[in-house]
């Protein structure tokens, strides 16, 4: 049985001058748990609508996101906003991290919409990618690197069961994106989350043994054009 089960997903938005367009229309699309896949698509195609549509950030026109026995449509905010807490992780392509809050306080926050804070676990994630020695840093007191490395271990705070990750290597330099690739991987590995990243770089893409053509997926229809 697929983790992540997607039918019918539309979602549009009205431009300034009053015009609808269509950004994704997605029949169908399905991940299974532990699966890693990547979908390839240039900027601007819809990629990240649609990542904030399985996560709850935006509500579709229509259609289905079944993320193990919840429809994430059929959800109140409230109840959106508890599953996302308890079962994804999501990964920024510009970090998110908050700004007045050190590296350790950003993951224990993080845990406080989801499983409760525990603090030995948030430390260790941060040992986990690297960063022991950097626990009472802000993220302005870090470099690029480090602070993906923060924004990756707190996706993983409250053990979810899907993790998102959104161009999760658009600002980082080729060493460094080699790194957080791999952390994010084998993380996700080692606690049995499925992966869903979106990227359009191909040397990102190349490193999955499954990827797919976003564009084949998303047919978008004549209110939008493509």
């Amino acid at each position: 049985m697929s983790l992540l089960e997607i039918a019918s997903l539309h979602k549009s938005f009205v431009s300034p001058g009053g015009e609808r367009k269509r950004i994704v229309a997605i029949e169908k699309f399905a991940l299974g748990a532990g699966e890693q896949v990547a979908l390839r698509g240039e900027s601007g195609s819809g990629k990240t609508t649609f990542l904030h549509l399985i996560a709850g950030i935006l509500t579709p026109d229509q259609g289905s996101i079944q993320i193990g026995s919840a429809d994430m449509t059929r959800l109140g905010e409230g109840a959106r906003d508890r599953l996302r807490a308890s079962t994804l992780g999501y990964i920024f392509q510009t970090f998110n991290l908050l700004q007045g809050y050190t590296c350790l306080e950003n993951l224990l926050l993080a845990m406080s919409f989801g499983l409760g804070r525990d603090r030995a676990r948030a430390v260790a994630l941060l040992e986990r990618v690297g960063l022991g020695n950097r626990l009472h840093h802000l993220p302005r007191q870090l470099s690029t690197g480090q602070q993906q490395r923060v924004a990756i271990a707190r996706a993983m705070a409250n053990r979810p069961r899907l993790v998102l990750a959104d161009e999760p290597t658009g600002n980082l330099d080729q060493r460094n994106a080699d790194e957080a690739l791999a952390l994010i991987r084998q993380t996700c590995r080692e606690t049995g989350a499925a992966l869903l990243l979106v990227s359009h770089d191909a040397g990102v893409l190349s490193r999955f043994e499954e990827t797919r053509d976003f564009a084949l997926l998303n047919t978008v229809g004549p209110e939008g054009g493509q």
